[in-house]
C-alpha cells in the first residue's frame, strides 16, 4: 500500500543527485579573473591565443590558479585582486589593441563540476555592488532628426526630376512643399509618394500656393523609434565591454528607456564617460597609387587603418563625408546577387557629395571607416562601378546577414545617435552588496531553522520528513536557478524565503490529514495512504492559486517584480514535488515495509 514502485523511487534518487550536483558551485564562490577576447574578426579564441596568454603572464612571473579556454575569449583565474590587476596590465602590453583584456570573476567550482556545465548563480546589483543607469531616449528628437532628413531629401529629389517648386518647410511634424500649379504638385506627388513610402502625402490649397502635406506613417515613426532604441543598445553594450563588467545588464524598459546595470563598477563618473560616448563613421577614398609594407611610415597626406581581417589599408586623409550625413542604414540583400548587404540612405547634402565623388573616381576604392573610442576600423572598402546618386548607397561583400544587420546597426549608431539623459542614477557599494547577501542567507536559514524546530517538535518522526522534503526543496530551487543561470537579486531572495513558508503548508495539510483519519480509527498503514490522496487535491489547488498570481507578475511586472515572480513560480513547482513525491518516499521507506503497523509518530 504505502511502497512506490522502482521507478518512482529512481525518479526521486536522481532528482536529489542532480539537485545537489548543480547546487554546488554556490557554495565555492568566485574568484578574480582576467578575461581575452578578440576585437577582430579574423582573429579567434585558440589553442595558440591560450599559449600567448600562458607565456605573458609566465614572463611577469604570475600564476593563475586556473585556466580555460572556451568559444570566445580566454579566462585565467587568480588568487586575489591584486594579481588580477597585474595580469591584466601584463596582457595588454603583450596582446596590444587586437585583444580585449577585462576584469571578470569565475567560480572556484573544481574541473568536474564546470565540465558538468555546473555554475553558480549569478548576483545582482543589489547583492555584488555597482552602479544601475534609468537612460530616458529622446523620441521626438528622432523624429525631428528624421523629419529634417526628409525635407532636405525631397528638394533634391524634386530637383533631380526637374519638378518646379517654391519651396519646402517644416513645422512640427509636418513638411510643406509650395508649387505654383496643381500640375506640378501633381507630378511632385506622384514622385515622392514612389521615392518615401514612410511619408503619408495630403494636398491643400493656400491662396494661390499648391501644398503638398507630408507627414510620417504611424508605421515609420514606431520603425524610427525601435531602430533609436536598438542604435543605443548595442552601442551601449560596445561601452560596456571597455568597463570589464562581469554579467551587465543592458536592456530595454517600456517604449524609450533603457535600464544599464554594470555589478562590480564603483567609478560612477568613468562609467558615465564610457556610456555617453558615441561612434563616428567617415568616408575617404582608398590610396591605390602607392604600395605600403606593413610597419613602413605611410605616405604623406595618408593614414594607415586596418579593415575587418586585420590587413592594413592605406586611406587619403581627405573626408570626403561623416556619419552625420547618414539617415538610415538597414540591413537587405543585394538585388543582382542576393548577398546580404546594407543599404544607408544619405541627406541631401551627404547625397550631393556622395555623387560628386563617385564621379569622380569610377574605378577607385571607397573606404568607410567606423571609429569607436578612437580607433578607426575599415568596415568595407568596395570598388566604384559607376557615379551612385539620390543619396541611396549599398555596402555588400565579405559579409552574412548577421553581420549586415550588425554592421547597419553600427553605422546606424555612428551616424544617428539618438539623445539619452540619464534620469535615474543609484550606486551600490561592496559592502553594502556583502551585507545584504548575508541578510538575505540569514534570514532563510532563521528561518528554516525556526520551522525545523516547530515541525519536528509538533509532528515528531513525521514533523522529521517534513524538514528533510523542505530542504530537498530548497535544494532543487537552487539547483534550478543555477542551471538556467539566473540573476539573484534580494526580491529572488524573499521569493526564497517566502517559497520555504508556502512549502511547509503542503506537509502541513498532509500531516493533519493522516492524524484526521486516525482519529477516525483508519489503521496505521491506509491513514498514511488516504491522508496523501485526500490532501493532494488541496495542495494542487492552493499552488495553482498562487502559481496564477505568479504568471500575472511575471507578465505585467517589470525589473524587481519579474525576478520574484520567477523564483515564486519555480518555488511552487519544487514544492509540489518535494512536498508530495520526496516526503512520501521518506515515509514510505520508513514504514512502507512493516507489515504490522500499529503506531506512527506524528504527535
Amino acid at each position: 500500500m504505502n511502497r512506490y514502485p522502482l521507478w518512482k523511487n529512481l525518479l526521486v534518487l536522481v532528482a536529489l543527485v542532480i539537485g545537489l550536483v548543480y547546487s554546488l558551485p554556490n557554495l565555492y564562490g568566485e574568484a578574480p579573473a582576467v578575461q581575452v577576447l578578440p576585437l577582430r574578426s579574423n582573429l579567434k579564441a585558440d589553442p595558440a591565443l591560450l599559449a600567448r596568454v600562458e607565456e605573458a603572464l609566465k614572463s611577469a612571473l604570475l600564476n593563475p590558479d586556473a585556466m580555460s579556454l572556451d568559444a570566445t575569449s580566454v579566462k585565467a583565474r587568480f588568487k586575489d585582486t591584486d594579481t588580477q590587476l597585474k595580469a591584466k596590465d601584463v596582457l595588454r602590453a603583450a596582446l596590444g589593441e587586437d585583444y580585449m583584456v577585462a576584469l571578470n570573476l569565475l567560480t572556484r567550482s573544481p574541473q568536474w563540476l564546470t565540465s558538468l556545465n555546473a555554475l553558480p548563480m549569478y548576483l545582482g546589483l543589489d547583492l555584488r555592488g555597482g552602479v544601475h543607469f534609468l537612460l530616458q531616449i529622446d523620441m521626438k528628437g528622432a523624429l525631428d532628426k528624421a523629419l529634417e532628413s526628409d525635407s532636405g531629401d525631397i528638394r533634391s529629389t524634386l530637383r533631380e526630376a526637374n519638378i518646379p517648386y517654391s519651396g519646402v518647410t517644416r513645422d512640427a511634424g509636418v513638411i510643406t512643399t509650395k508649387f505654383r500649379d496643381a500640375d506640378a504638385r501633381s507630378k511632385g506627388e506622384a514622385e515622392l509618394k514612389q521615392r518615401f513610402n514612410g511619408l503619408e502625402f495630403n494636398t491643400r490649397e493656400a491662396g494661390s500656393d499648391y501644398l503638398l502635406l507630408a507627414t510620417l506613417k504611424q508605421q515609420e515613426q514606431m520603425r524610427i523609434q525601435e531602430s533609436a532604441v536598438q542604435q543605443n543598445l548595442v552601442t551601449l553594450r560596445n561601452r560596456v565591454n571597455e568597463l570589464g563588467v562581469s554579467e551587465p545588464v543592458i536592456q530595454q524598459q517600456g517604449a524609450d528607456r533603457i535600464v544599464v546595470q554594470l555589478p562590480g563598477v564603483q567609478d560612477t563618473a568613468r562609467a558615465k564617460d564610457i556610456l555617453g560616448r558615441t561612434a563616428t563613421l567617415e568616408v575617404r577614398m582608398v590610396d591605390d597609387e602607392h604600395h605600403y609594407v606593413a610597419g613602413a611610415v605611410a605616405p604623406f597626406g595618408t593614414e594607415v587603418f586596418k579593415d575587418r581581417d586585420g590587413t592594413p589599408l592605406l586611406v587619403k586623409k581627405t573626408v570626403i563625408l561623416t556619419g552625420e550625413r547618414i539617415n538610415d542604414a538597414q540591413p537587405g540583400f543585394d538585388s543582382r546577387n542576393n548577398e546580404p548587404a546594407v543599404h544607408i540612405n544619405l541627406d541631401a547634402v551627404g547625397a550631393r557629395k556622395f555623387k560628386e565623388a563617385t564621379r569622380e573616381n569610377v574605378g577607385k576604392r571607397m573606404a568607410i571607416i567606423l571609429f569607436e573610442k578612437g580607433r578607426g576600423e575599415v568596415v568595407t572598402a568596395p570598388v566604384i562601378r559607376e557615379e551612385i546618386g539620390g543619396g541611396r548607397v549599398q555596402i555588400s561583400g565579405k559579409m552574412n546577414t548577421e553581420e549586415a544587420t550588425d554592421t547597419a546597426l553600427l553605422l546606424r549608431a555612428g551616424a544617428l545617435a539618438a539623445p539619452m539623459e540619464i534620469i535615474e542614477e543609484r550606486t551600490v557599494g561592496p559592502s553594502l552588496g556583502a551585507d545584504n547577501i548575508a541578510r538575505g542567507f540569514h534570514s532563510t536559514w532563521i528561518g528554516f531553522a525556526a520551522i525545523a524546530v516547530f515541525m519536528i517538535v509538533y509532528y515528531l518522526v513525521f514533523g522529521g520528513v517534513s524538514v528533510l522534503a523542505l530542504a530537498a526543496n530548497l535544494l532543487f530551487l537552487v539547483a534550478l536557478l543555477s542551471m538556467m543561470q539566473a540573476t539573484l537579486t534580494l526580491p529572488g531572495m524573499a521569493a526564497i524565503a517566502l517559497t520555504l513558508g508556502m512549502a511547509i503548508d503542503s506537509n502541513v495539510l498532509i500531516n493533519e490529514r493522516i492524524r484526521e483519519e486516525l482519529r477516525n480509527g483508519m489503521p496505521p498503514q491506509t491513514a498514511i495512504h488516504a491522508g496523501y490522496d485526500n490532501a493532494f487535491a488541496t495542495i494542487l489547488d492552493t499552488n495553482i492559486t498562487t502559481l496564477i498570481a505568479g504568471i500575472a507578475l511575471f507578465m505585467f511586472g517589470s525589473g524587481p517584480v519579474k525576478g520574484f515572480a520567477v523564483v515564486l513560480c519555480l518555488g511552487i513547482l519544487t514544492s509540489m514535488f518535494s512536498a508530495v513525491m520526496v516526503s512520501r518516499g521518506l515515509v514510505n521507506l520508513i514504514y512502507g515495509s512493516k507489515a504490522r503497523l500499529n503506531k506512527v509518530a506524528i504527535g
